[in-house]
């Protein structure tokens, strides 16, 4: 499946909302969030957040969000990847990962860090990321909730 990576523009926000309340592993006080850090992108021109669609004819099926970390030199933070549940495991997720790796680089950017949950459905999340380069540099034990850790994970993209 060959998916058109693009900026997000305010039509694509229903689609993508959709996508994220239909995701189980995102919370609904997670998708909230999501909600004001797209607003927070489309409407304020220097926000400091990228959201980046996938689109396979005529649907939004993936985005991700990324940006500048506060007070670094070259280090990005991947907030949100998401892509439909009926169109994982086609290369989506991959394509916007490079691409927005790729844009990183373009802006100096040499780490990309991903924060994800310890829990078990999320072993999904950590293996694409494992199979992307990314590794675990980090873990904060109990950080989301007893039992429920925060694992970093890194990329060096220079």
């Amino acid at each position: 499946m060959t998916a058109k990576i693009r900026p997000m523009t305010q039509t694509d926000k229903p689609a993508i909302m959709k996508m994220l309340s239909a995701t189980p592993e995102f919370k609904p006080a997670e998708v909230v969030v999501a909600e004001e850090v797209i607003d927070s992108c489309l409407n304020t021109y220097q926000s400091g957040y990228h959201i980046l669609v996938a689109e396979v004819e005529p649907l939004v099926v993936g985005y991700i969000c990324y940006g500048l970390a506060p007070l670094t030199e070259g280090t990005w933070d991947i907030y949100w990847l998401a892509v439909a549940g009926e169109k994982q495991s086609r290369g989506v997720g991959s394509a916007l990962t490079a691409f927005a790796e790729g844009e990183i680089k373009k802006a100096g950017g040499r780490l990309a860090i991903v924060e994800t949950s310890s829990k078990p459905e999320y072993e999904k999340t950590r293996r694409f990321y494992h199979r992307h380069g990314y590794e675990v540099v980090g873990r904060l034990p109990d950080f989301y909730a007893p039992g429920d850790d925060k694992l970093v994970f890194q990329k060096r993209l220079i």
